[in-house]
């Protein structure tokens, strides 16, 4: 009797303390909902629903773009001057121009053959054409492996030439502006880049550089990527998604209709003349190249972006390596937007145009509210609104606007519409990395300048690569376990009961299944499924 009247004051002690708790946190929130909350809420949902308009606005844009260039075909050979260049009798070769190839690589062991054997076969007059191997590897294994490489190509008659630096200072635009100083640089008048993972077609040089002699106003030839590993997983097949639409709509909007574009830091080709009068590479932020273009499009230059060139490369085949790349092309551009906006408004050699285009397209919608919007809106507010029934989303905002710029967004690769949904949920997941990098960049704090190479695995080692860095990834416990995935999944599956117990039933499904996804990256589960085709 004795032991079960104890018992039984610890169990009404216990749940006295805890009703009392219970009901102090709900008179808390009484008090602070009405007066705080609500009109916070209001205020977030309303600058959420104006910053989804703005990407709707700029999605149908380039939807009714993209779709007048197919239906009447405006080709680049329609807007641009090109002719195949031919042999002169009298000069020889002297009468195409020198072009210089520069392949930047750092610790790419499994791709340093892929790239460079890829360059020494461009098609090109073997006396005008210069292969430049930008090393800025630690590894001595590497390093001591890459210059071996070289000087094989190089007994077979190659001209390549071996850069190394004594620091990586600058990292890639650093290595690249090294490049562009020695004396043999000099002769030339164009620069191919190519990143380590990327092996262009014998007639790359062919087909791009003739916009470039015959039209003096171009300054850039883009060409698109082709990815050799899109079906090694589901991750990557995401990744394709995105990039497709980047490259297909975005890049051949800007190109069509002679506004502006990024160039992507590789598998294009410049003037190396524009270059110069750009004000050369710069290493004040992680995307360089974005820096350069819109240098020199403020210096009035022109760009083309060839969609019928591809050029074979690597998607990130492991979540920590597209992690690592996710935060770069997102604080880089965010950082860059902070650096340049006043010197664009400042500008007396662009159009007004040209300026709106560049600061509120190209940067703010594209580069900032792209990311904010959607996991500020879809991930943050939308589910709060559960917790707080005073405050509605208009179904147009929660539905219909984002179902249609899902929908326009896949355009780009028809073949992967079946995984639509898994792409919806693997964007919002990655949309908090992205968000947190922007405002990284945005403020200049943290990580802003952070810069890790991309793990890559190479082609021809793909399969046996990947188990391997499977296998070590699944023991490392510690690096598999993403926290912040946790915490948001955490607070979309309270939501979700929230809603079930509580609420309307409006958002429980969208809830789950998103904090389902939230989890499963939480694991570092997404890049080991494989879809089916």
């Amino acid at each position: 009797m004795e032991g079960l009247t104890r018992t039984n004051l610890v169990s009404d002690t216990f749940y006295g303390t805890r009703d009392d708790i219970t009901e102090q946190f709900g008179i808390m929130w009484g008090q602070i909902k009405a007066p705080l909350i609500v009109p916070l809420l209001r205020i977030s949902v309303f600058l959420c629903l104006a910053m989804s308009v703005m990407l709707f606005i700029e999605r149908v844009y380039m939807f009714v773009v993209i779709t007048l260039l197919k239906v009447f075909g405006t080709k680049p050979e329609k807007r641009y001057k090109w002719e195949p260049l031919k042999d002169d009798v009298e000069l020889g070769n002297s009468s195409y121009p020198m072009v210089l190839v520069q392949i930047p690589m750092y610790n790419e062991k499994e791709v340093y053959q892929l790239s460079i054997g890829a360059a020494c076969g461009l098609s090109w007059p073997s006396d005008r054409i210069i292969v430049q191997v930008l090393d800025d590897s630690t590894d001595p294994i590497t390093k001591n492996l890459v210059e071996i490489e070289c000087q094989r190509w190089a007994s077979k008659g190659i001209n390549i030439k071996y850069e190394v630096r004594d620091n990586r200072s600058g990292y890639k635009a650093g290595a690249l502006k090294e490049g562009l100083k020695h004396s043999y640089v000099k002769q030339c008048d164009f620069v191919a880049i190519f990143d380590a993972d990327f092996q262009p077609e014998p007639d790359f040089l062919w087909q791009t550089i003739p916009f470039l002699v015959h039209n003096p106003e171009l300054s850039l030839v883009q060409a698109r990527w082709k990815y050799v590993n899109a079906d090694e997983c589901l991750m990557t097949r995401m990744q394709e998604m995105s990039l497709d639409y980047h490259f297909s709509v975005e890049q051949e909007v800007g190109s069509s209709t002679h506004a502006f574009f990024g160039f992507n830091g590789t598998a294009g080709v410049w003037r190396i003349a524009a270059i110069d009068e750009a004000g050369g590479w710069k290493d004040r932020t992680t995307v360089e190249d974005m820096d350069l273009a819109v240098r020199a499009s403020l210096k009035g230059w022109k760009f083309l972006f060839l969609g019928s060139v591809k050029v074979k490369n690597e998607l990130p085949s492991t979540l920590k390596a597209y992690r690592y790349q996710q935060h770069r092309w997102s604080c880089g551009p965010a950082n860059l937007f902070r650096k340049m906006c006043m010197e664009i408004i400042r500008n007396k050699k662009v159009s007004l145009w040209k300026k709106i285009h560049v600061i509120y397209s190209f940067f703010f919608v594209r580069k900032v509210v792209a990311h904010i919007v959607t996991f500020v809106f879809y991930v943050v507010v939308l589910p709060a609104t559960v917790l707080v029934p005073e405050v509605e989303v208009p179904k147009w905002g929660a539905v219909y606007i984002p179902a249609i710029i899902t929908l326009l967004n896949a355009v780009g690769t028809p073949r992967s519409l079946h995984l639509l949904v898994f792409w919806i949920l693997f964007e919002n997941v990655m949309s908090l990395h992205r968000t947190k990098a922007t405002f990284i960049g945005l403020l200049e704090a943290g990580r802003v300048n952070e810069w890790i190479v991309t793990e890559k695995l190479g082609d021809a080692l793909k399969l046996k690569s990947a188990t391997k860095a499977f296998k070590k990834h699944r023991m490392r416990l510690g690096d598999r376990i993403h926290l912040l995935e946790f915490a948001a999944g955490a607070y979309l599956f309270f939501c979700g009961c929230y809603d079930i117990a509580f609420g309307t039933n409006h958002y429980f499904l969208y809830l789950f299944i998103q904090a389902f996804a939230f989890l499963i990256v939480g694991f570092g589960y997404v890049g080991t499924f494989v879809p089916n085709s």
